[in-house]
């Protein structure tokens, strides 16, 4: 006889949290959001931790080394996706080590015989202003010059003008050799009052570009997540599937932790896939895996050897499992069951393992509720899909700008190894859809909201870390009267345009 569930499960739209007595010294700016990534035993420290309990989805409209640098620098991670060939994953993450270094691969390149229109269409393409002229017109290719915002007019100068017509040239430039170290280049960068360097092989090839905003963006940046070699810090997102070559790829290129990116996490699957790991790497290599809902697949995937365990069955705003295959629980219930097995893990085992709250975050406090349920930390999606960082196009609908975003289940992304079960290598029915999400504007200003608001509640249930909130928070269900009051009703609003 099927097993019956005793309670319906829920949201976490259907909680709040009661109000606890915060002392004076319980304000916001003394918060710590610091949170253990990957597991760690009783009185030891965990050998990963990040700044901020927000990491972004392995999802193609989501995460790649783009966002994975702005979100570092904020004090998070992302999971540059896995539904890509090898060869490019790994040059995401090996683009991200670098970047933290000083030392960036250009990607805005044109030849010297292309035009101003080619630039314009580049520069909106990508965001920079900074873009190198090479004989080629490769990110390696012989420099030639350099063409900025500084070096045109696009009122007063044909679009048909070539390259080479307006540019600056090599000779004009200064420039360094490859040897030359981050600080050598900070000094000459300083030295001669200039935006950029280019650092150039013994054939005056193009190898790196040391910019001054770097510079300034770490001083800037007192939160962000960076490894022993102050690099900053990635993920990658694994599959069940081709795990034999993905993963030696990822971890030479200088991934920091795999997860294992799946719709349903309670499978053979996904231990053969961790066998492999602790075969070939032991516990050096640590990798995430998931998703489960209850604490029977917390602990199948806690015995397997899982560094954290990712929560979530339906929850993503692109997410259609639940009305696809009637599989599935709400955010909220599914959070405490397993954060509740893995307390009796821990006082069983000494062994911590943190878990990973994935969907279903619709509003900001819907964080702060799912850390006081006992997620660790946040994966999102659709939250990052806004913003400037995100790899998918800005477009304007109505006068109103939007942001691409579409689930790894949809048959855009074609990413069935996420769903495949041993069958055949299609998706048989998509569990994800295509869809547009407002337009938000830059990570680093949306986060710092985000958080601020996370801090101030914390303080409101009178706790300084995530821990001592989740032992101190008071939360009740609401009911759906009570849901409606808790916006603005019985007003007319004002126009806030």
């Amino acid at each position: 006889m099927a097993f019956y569930f005793d309670e319906p499960s829920r949201t976490f739209s259907e909680y709040l949290l009661i109000p606890g007595y915060s002392s004076a010294h319980c304000v916001p700016s003394q918060v710590n959001l610091k949170t253990p990534l990957v597991k760690f035993r009783k009185g030891e420290d965990p050998a990963l931790s990040i700044n901020i309990p927000m990491v972004s989805a392995v999802m193609q409209s989501v995460s790649d080394d783009n966002l994975a640098v702005a979100l570092a620098q904020e004090g998070g991670i992302s999971f540059i996706y896995g539904s890509q060939p090898v060869e490019k994953q790994a040059e995401m993450v090996k683009k991200v080590k670098r970047y933290r270094a000083g030392f960036v691969v250009s990607d805005s390149n044109v030849s010297p015989e292309m035009t101003l229109q080619d630039v314009l269409r580049l520069t909106e393409q990508t965001g920079h202003s900074t873009i190198a002229v090479t004989e080629d017109g490769g990110p390696g290719g012989k420099l030639l010059g350099i063409v900025t915002n500084k070096d045109y007019r696009v009122s007063r100068m044909d679009l048909d003008l070539k390259v080479k017509e307006f540019m600056t040239k090599l000779d004009d430039l200064v420039y360094a050799e490859e040897e030359t170290t981050l600080k050598e280049a900070n000094d000459i960068i300083w030295e001669h009052k200039i935006n950029c360097l280019p650092l150039v092989n013994k054939n005056r090839e193009l190898v790196y570009l040391v910019f001054r905003k770097d510079y300034d963006t770490h001083k800037k940046n007192e939160h962000e997540l960076i490894d022993s070699h102050k690099r900053y810090m990635v993920g990658a997102g694994i599959n069940t599937r081709d795990y034999e070559t993905r993963v030696p790829a990822l971890i030479n290129a200088g991934a920091d932790v795999l997860c294992i990116d799946s719709s349903e996490g309670f499978s053979e699957w996904q231990k053969i896939t961790i066998d492999y790991i602790r075969k070939n790497y032991g516990n050096d290599v640590k990798v995430g895996a998931g998703n489960v809902v209850d604490a029977e697949g917390f602990r199948f995937l806690a015995d397997a050897g899982a560094d954290f365990v990712k929560v979530g069955i339906g929850g993503g705003a692109i997410c259609i499992t639940r009305e696809q295959k009637g599989i599935g629980r709400g955010q909220a219930t599914a959070v405490i069951e397993v954060a509740k097995a893995r307390d009796e893990y821990f006082e069983e085992t000494g062994i911590y393992i943190p878990i990973c709250s994935d969907g279903g975050i619709v509003h900001d406090y819907h964080i702060t509720l799912a850390l006081a349920m006992g997620a660790d930390f946040i994966m999102l999606g659709r939250y990052f899909a806004r913003f400037d960082e995100s790899p998918t196009k800005k477009v304007n609908i109505n006068g109103s700008y939007m942001k691409e975003y579409w689930g790894e289940g949809s048959a855009r992304a074609r990413n069935w190894q996420r769903y495949d079960m041993g069958g055949e290598k299609k998706l048989s029915f998509e569990e994800g859809v295509d869809s547009l999400v407002p337009y938000a504007g830059s990570l680093k200003d949306n986060v710092s909201l985000t958080l601020s608001k996370v801090r101030s509640t914390m303080c409101n249930c009178g706790a300084l870390t995530i821990p001592e909130l989740q032992e101190k928070a008071k939360i009740t269900l609401v009911s759906s009267t009570s849901i409606v009051e808790g916006g603005a009703h019985d007003v007319m609003l004002r126009d806030q345009r």
